[in-house]
């Protein structure tokens, strides 16, 4: 028995993720979609029935308090990624255990990081070791003493490793004890402890290796084992009477609380199926053999028992399958996603359960009658993205066992992008997914088999446009003619008519749409026959082109040159070609290790034979950075890989088109940048999660970054790091912004169910240096005649509207919302039209000014129009003019009414204090001057109001009426209509009068009553 300590084993992880406080200030924003992804682990609390936890493939840990009506990240800010296992102490709730690396080991699968604990229900965490098991698919904790606890440990996916087996631990993972070890090729795959005896456990075991070509499940060493001692000694009972006398792959087993000598397995073999024990394990029947239970077992295989009835049990499979006689037949349970992978039924309640599938997880408390959504998880896992060419811009690509999506980058006429934003669209899970150039309507998508279709939004029309319309299914990849991989790529050309690619082992061109396609290459891989077998087995065989083996996965076409072509292959071969496909030359890298796959390449931005190439080997269990580079069309190659860290490994890169050098990579941990051509690379990361970034794309100076559990994300306006300078470092510097586009959307963050918006306006990044007094620092935005528009400041004059400014050392982003400072208020305002804001500023040029005590810095700031608007230079002028005169009038209207208000109250006063001779004298006038003042307050004013619809019972006056004028002219992109106009000149006119009216009660009528005051010898009331 081998103790591990927890020391560091692969921390790291933790490490490469210390930020360069260098980029604090920017940050990335979450698009979605909302829906979920795969989840392979949930836990729930006997305790506390609304309480659950779930862990996402590739997403992190989440937790509700709901009952699953939303879901919170608990793990963001110490770990994420592929989650495995998820346990919480029965005794101690605050104790949570969690595993990474799930089991459900598809061809995309993620590894994980060992064990991590929280003392505070998922507040904090802390790594507690076994970093080198890559996957833990089962976490058992001692009911009254959760120190104890015992790991399932399946061990490396692609190669043979020592860090596998059942771990015990007896000081909450301090330390580590390996009691039940096979061989390092043979991992735990489940666990299930006796609740009434936790000497007792369960441990099942399976042999599983996946290569790039193949994935084998069962075979010597996979079994079931026994202990009744606490995992001191183990029995093997793989061959105890009544299971499988043959060849056994994967398995799982549960006991039933209510009766633990009964017990429940199912079992991947010829004769398998489920099989029942009512001695413990000792003997066995099948009860059932039906293949809906044990289809495709690699994926699925999990059983669970009722706790209270020995003869109800589950099974989980595609469908959710529930027994209520003792497993000899089964029904299915309606769940809201297929591909069902966990269960987790409440000890003392068994109507209550969270269950997990590809689409995330779901709670129920009727048994599962009824299930909590899945759509409050962004825990999609999108293989690839492209973007269109339509305002806003969208994100499109294929999620994992969902259909493909295109995504709106913003709401322009919401807060959030929610569901309205999103859609399905052609293609499937699997598959690259591109709009035509130019006309973002007509989308192409693939998948899986080879599977090509179009989608026209606009029209409705779909196509089926296969490049080889053989379905290939359940087939190995030597008997195919053509190799079409489960992600294939599928590209656009650059150049006008845009031919369409699309890519197997071969590359095939159509210039009709699909209508008609043409090989115009050989097979440009290795072409290796001992490496295009059927896939699966020893027993079980599983062929869904995630193995296809020799095929291109990434190729695109010079945007330099039409007819130069590249293409790379997932066993490690560059090819390229300079006359459209007639003659290919191989231009792989002499330093790329062999069977490297090549997940991504990019054209150099500006050089014809330039061309960066992103590899990954992790499919051999090789997890180090593959980048490389050539400006010579592959005669030469630089690896360009220094400064990503070990395992942190390579799925993508992508060139900034705005500044030479400027690279970005996509990680199985994150995104990393280059400012040197690949030279030198420092983490990108800022506050996306951890999580496998599986593609970028930039697009109008934003960084989009799919990844592979959390969804999209946007780094939002890249001008920051167009002009990073890092021998700045220290120094106070103003960055010249991006165009500001002059929308009428609405900032927003993501809500649990949409995606958050991009700040509105310009966003204008700045950098305090250390030596700076902030209170030194001002921020302007002056117009092009020289005036000021809108100030920052680090202790904003309320007055003044003007905004705050941080002015910690460091960088920092805020936003215009290209907005001039509203109308004045007063205290206690109650208006039906709240509309008091000013002008939005017309689109040109403007100047923004960073003032350092006695020094200015300035950069210039375009503002731009909505691109969808009509309106004209003049339209926006009117509109900021007729907006800009409202703003003025009722700043006058308001200023006037607390002049009033002053005096109302001084004349108030007085009354109050005369008496005698002076009160005959004075009282009259002074109370037909409040009189009147009032009355024209109520002209300009309802003061009646008090609360915010409270002008349903008191009308509207002149102030208010004219605040709704503002709101219906300021809407939009138009000059004011005529009526607009006719309306303001009236309420114009009227609010003047009752100015002219207040000027008088303040001037003149005003200084008769001083006069009377003065004759009775009584201080003055002032006119404000």
């Amino acid at each position: 028995m081998k103790t591990i300590a927890c020391a560091p084993v692969l921390l790291s992880f933790v490490a490469a993720f210390a930020q360069d406080s260098s980029f604090d200030g920017l940050s990335y924003r979450e698009v979605g979609p909302y829906r979920g992804g795969r989840s392979a682990a949930v836990a729930g609390i006997p305790s506390k029935p609304n309480t659950y936890y779930f862990g996402a493939a590739g997403g992190g840990v989440w937790k509700t308090g709901d009952g699953g009506r939303s879901w919170d990240n608990v793990s963001d800010g110490f770990f994420g990624g592929s989650i495995g296992a998820v346990a919480v102490s029965e005794w101690d709730p605050n104790v949570v255990y969690v595993g990474g690396g799930e089991k459900t080991v598809r061809g995309n699968v993620s590894h994980g990081d060992g064990i991590w604990r929280s003392d505070d229900a998922g507040k904090t965490w802390k790594h507690v070791g076994l970093g080198d098991s890559r996957r833990i698919p089962r976490i058992r904790i001692h009911p009254k003493n959760p120190d104890r606890v015992w790991v399932a440990a399946l061990g490396h996916l692609f190669g043979p490793n020592a860090e596998r087996g059942v771990f015990r631990s007896d000081d909450g993972g301090a330390t580590w004890d390996n009691v039940l070890f096979v061989s390092d090729e043979v991992g735990a795959v489940d666990l299930a402890l006796d609740p009434t005896n936790p000497r007792v456990l369960y441990a099942c075991f399976w042999r599983v290796k996946r290569t790039p070509w193949s994935l084998e499940s069962g075979g010597e060493g996979s079994g079931i084992w026994k202990t009744t001692d606490g995992g001191d000694t183990w029995t093997e009972i793989t061959r105890n009477p009544g299971l499988p006398a043959g060849l056994t792959g994967i398995s799982g087993i549960t006991v039933s609380p209510s009766n633990p000598e009964n017990l429940y397995a199912i079992v991947e073999a010829e004769d398998g199926g489920v099989f029942r024990s009512r001695n413990g394990g000792s003997t066995w029947s099948r009860t059932n053999s039906e293949r809906s239970l044990r289809q495709r077992a690699w994926y699925y295989t999990r059983i669970y028992a009722d706790p209270v009835d020995e003869e109800q049990v589950y099974v989980l499979n595609v469908q959710f399958h529930r027994s209520k006689d003792g497993g000899t037949t089964f029904s299915r349970v309606s769940v809201p996603h297929g591909d069902n992978h966990d269960l987790w039924i409440a000890p003392d309640d068994p109507e209550r359960m969270i269950q997990s599938n590809d689409g995330g997880a779901n709670v129920s408390s009727d048994g599962g009658a009824t299930w909590s959504p899945q759509d409050n998880q962004p825990t999609a896992q999108m293989y690839r993205v492209s973007t269109d060419d339509d305002f806003p811009y969208r994100l499109l690509g294929g999620q994992q066992d969902n259909s493909a999506v295109r995504v709106r980058s913003r709401n322009v006429d919401g807060f959030a992008i929610d569901e309205r934003q999103w859609e399905s669209t052609a293609g499937g899970e699997s598959g690259h997914i591109v709009a035509v150039p130019g006309r973002p309507a007509r989308v192409f998508g693939g998948s899986y088999g080879g599977f090509l279709t179009m989608r026209d939004h606009v029209t409705g029309e779909t196509r089926n446009v296969h490049a080889w319309p053989d379905n290939p299914m359940g087939w190995g990849a030597r008997e195919l003619r053509y190799r079409f991989q489960w992600n294939f790529p599928l590209f656009f050309s650059p150049h006008p008519p845009h031919a369409l690619y699309a890519a197997a082992n071969v590359l095939f061109r159509s210039t009709d749409e699909g209508a008609n396609w043409t090989a115009i290459s050989p097979d440009l891989t290795r072409n290796d026959a001992s490496k295009l077998g059927s896939s699966g087995g020893p027993i079980t065989k599983d062929n869904t082109s995630v193995e296809y083996y020799a095929t291109i996965f990434a190729a695109l076409e010079s945007p330099h040159e039409e007819g130069v072509l590249w293409a790379g292959s997932d066993d490690g071969r560059v090819h390229v070609t300079r006359d459209g496909g007639v003659s290919w030359t191989d231009v792989s890298p002499t330093t790329l290790p062999p069977w490297t796959q090549v997940n991504g390449i990019e054209a150099h931005p500006t050089e014809p034979g330039g061309l960066y190439l992103a590899g990954t080997r992790y499919k051999l269990d090789d997890f180090e950075p593959y980048l490389f580079a050539t400006l010579d069309y592959g005669a030469t190659w630089r690896e360009i890989s220094a400064g990503i860290p070990p395992g942190h490994f390579t799925r993508a890169i992508r060139a900034d088109p705005e500044r030479a050098g400027l690279l970005y990579a996509g990680t199985e941990r994150g995104v990393h940048v280059s400012f040197d051509d690949g030279a030198s690379w420092s983490t990108l990361q800022l506050d996306l999660p951890v999580v496998p970034v599986t593609d970028l794309a930039v697009k109008e100076n934003d960084l989009v970054v799919a990844t592979q559990g959390r969804g999209y994300w946007i780094l939002d306006d890249l001008s920051v790091l167009h002009q990073w300078d890092a021998g700045q470092a220290g120094e106070t510097v103003l960055y010249e912004p991006r165009p500001a586009l002059r929308l009428g959307m609405r900032s927003g963050n993501a809500t649990g169910r949409a995606g958050s918006n991009p700040a509105a306006g310009a966003r204008i990044a700045y950098r305090v240096g250390e030596s700076v007094e902030a209170n030194s620092l001002r921020l302007e935005i002056i117009d092009s005649a020289g005036e000021l528009v809108r100030a920052f400041a680090p202790e904003p004059d309320a007055d003044a509207q003007e905004l705050a400014l941080p002015t910690e050392p460091g960088l920092h982003r805020i936003a215009w919302n290209l907005s001039y400072p509203g109308a004045e208020s007063f205290d206690g305002m109650v208006l039906w039209n709240r509309s008091l804001g000013g002008p939005r500023a017309v689109p040109g040029e403007y100047t923004v000014r960073l003032n350092v005590g006695e020094t200015q810095v300035e950069v210039p700031l375009r503002v731009l129009a909505d691109p969808r608007a009509s309106a004209t230079a003049e339209d926006y002028a009117a509109q900021f003019a007729f907006v800009l005169a409202v703003r003025d009038k009722l700043t006058a209207a308001h200023r006037g009414i607390e002049r009033l208000r002053s005096a109302r109250d001084q004349l108030e006063a007085l009354a109050g204090r005369l008496d005698g001779d002076a009160a005959e004298a004075v009282d009259g006038p002074v109370q037909a001057l409040i009189e009147e003042l009032g009355a024209v307050e109520r002209a300009l004013y309802q003061t009646q109001n008090e609360s915010p619809q409270d002008p349903l019972n008191f009308p509207i006056r002149l102030t208010d009426k004219l605040a709704g004028l503002r709101g219906v002219v300021a809407r939009g992109d138009f000059a004011p209509t005529a009526q607009a106009e006719a309306v303001r000149l009236e309420l114009t006119a009227a609010i003047d009068a009752e100015m002219a009216k207040l000027d008088a009660l303040l001037g003149e009528r005003l200084d008769e009553v001083n006069q009377l005051v003065r004759d009775a010898d009584i201080p003055a009331v002032g006119g404000g």
